[in-house]
């Protein structure tokens, strides 16, 4: 087990060679405030864990540059764009951090939120969501993010207004508890949540993109919907599989052995035709429903007790980090 540090900073990005340099200089700037450095103790150590999501610019290079002069910069670069959910994922696993706080490296998300979001971890709460209150993007991102994030809320009764800020601060607990796949780092207030932790947001300040185009937008929106629904499954049903899939069992079966006694009750009793009736059908169909949805749920609960866990992501190179540094 790798010693701990008092801070992980990790930073997702993929093609941002022109933000990175200037990055590096406003988190260090926020780094040495002393009111940070006290809330990390008398001696703060910190780690900035920078995870390259198969870049194909130079942002691995700057990077490399940094970590060749600073012990505490660590790079993880991977062999392709896995994409957001994979980069935290490798993120959480490698860092060593007491307290974890997320960012995006587009120079959007305000390093001198860290001590704020640190505060608030220590009010009591295990997860601290930044919230855009006023978002500098263009409608193209604002307006499926307000429906996502409407939506999220309606269906999880999590009272948060922005899931998706990439600026989040985590006790070291919740980030080696979470599994990742997909795109469910959109989802990660709901899951910490299921889990057992105390969930909360601060408003920070949301700088517009000074270099390069979005990699989000509208077109996320669909990928985010199905991993909505899973998230939905796994936060209730994940380790009883059985009590989803035997409700539809159940209600399939009941609805149609009431379809199949009826049709039999109009037979024996009032000499209707049976063996053409479409509802006859239909109630043979439902039946044979709630026998598949049965054997769904018994093959979930057989699963869940032999699943092989799969990282999602390759990784090319790893700068300054230990390959026992996982916990």
């Amino acid at each position: 087990m790798p010693p701990t540090t008092g801070l992980t900073i990790i930073v997702p990005f993929y093609n941002e060679e022109e933000s990175l340099p200037l990055l590096f200089d406003q988190i260090y700037r926020a780094l040495e405030e002393r009111e940070l450095q006290a809330l990390l103790g008398q001696s703060p150590s910190f780690e900035l864990l920078m995870i390259d999501d198969g870049s194909s610019d130079g942002s691995a290079d700057v990077v490399r540059r940094q970590a060749a002069v600073r012990d505490e910069v660590k790079l993880i670069s991977f062999q392709k764009n896995f994409g957001k959910t994979a980069a935290l994922a490798a993120g959480f696993r490698y860092a060593t951090g007491e307290y974890v706080v997320t960012m995006d490296a587009d120079l959007q998300d305000d390093p001198f939120a860290i001590r704020e979001l640190i505060m608030k971890l220590q009010d009591g709460y295990d997860l601290v969501s930044g919230w855009k209150r006023e978002r500098r993007d263009p409608l193209s991102k604002t307006i499926p993010s307000w429906l996502f994030n409407t939506t999220t809320r309606l269906f999880t009764g999590i009272a948060l207004h922005d899931f998706n800020c990439g600026l989040k601060a985590y006790r070291r607990g919740v980030v080696k508890s979470l599994e990742l796949h997909g795109e469910m780092h959109r989802y990660i207030p709901v899951l910490a949540s299921w889990n057992g932790y105390r969930v909360t947001e601060i408003p920070v300040r949301h700088h517009s993109r000074k270099h390069g185009l979005t990699k989000f937008g509208a077109s996320r929106m669909f990928p985010g919907l199905f991993d909505f629904f899973t998230v939905l499954f796994i936060t209730r049903y994940l380790r009883q599989p059985m009590h989803f899939f035997g409700m539809l069992s159940l209600l399939s079966f009941v609805v149609g052995f009431g379809i199949s006694c009826y049709v039999t009750v109009e037979k024996i009793f009032f000499d209707q035709a049976a063996g053409n009736r479409p509802i006859l059908f239909l109630g043979i169909l439902l039946i044979i429903l709630a026998v598949q949805f049965f054997a769904i749920g018994l093959l979930g609960e057989m699963l869940i007790r032999d699943t092989s866990r799969t990282s999602g992501y390759m990784v090319k190179e790893m700068v300054n980090v230990e390959e026992g540094g996982e916990w």
